[in-house]
């Protein structure tokens, strides 16, 4: 069994910053992929950072390019993710992944924190 635990969600100003953390036990340590995914009030799931975890190598939706930094602590067992001039788009559940692979179908990942909400006021 693997578990993923969010925190660090909060209601924030537009142009505010917060810092997600992601907890992670269990099988999914050391998965070979990490991501962050985010589903917004009538929007689709959508994956917004990702994390290769043996290079470190990372990917980000356009949309947060620049804005968000995904990175994992060397036991990778912290998830992290550093947001910085938030909009009201970013509004969202933010949920923290893991897998044998970055997908970008958030379904293919074998585990699924519950999720940490962001709100962000315009």
């Amino acid at each position: 069994q693997g578990q993923l635990v969010e925190s660090g969600g909060d209601s924030v100003p537009a142009g505010g910053s917060l810092r997600l953390s992601c907890a992670i036990s269990g099988y999914a340590v050391r998965s070979p992929c990490m991501a962050w995914f985010r589903q917004g009030p009538g929007k689709e799931r959508e994956r917004v950072a990702s994390i290769v975890s043996d290079s470190g190598r990372t990917g980000y939706t356009d949309c947060v390019k620049g804005r968000i930094t995904i990175s994992q602590d060397n036991d990778q067992k912290m998830l992290y993710l550093e947001m910085m001039n938030l909009k009201s788009e970013d509004s969202a559940l933010y949920s923290c992944t893991a897998g044998d692979a970055c997908y970008r179908t958030g379904s293919r990942y074998t585990y699924r924190g519950k999720g940490t909400q962001v709100t962000v006021s315009s």
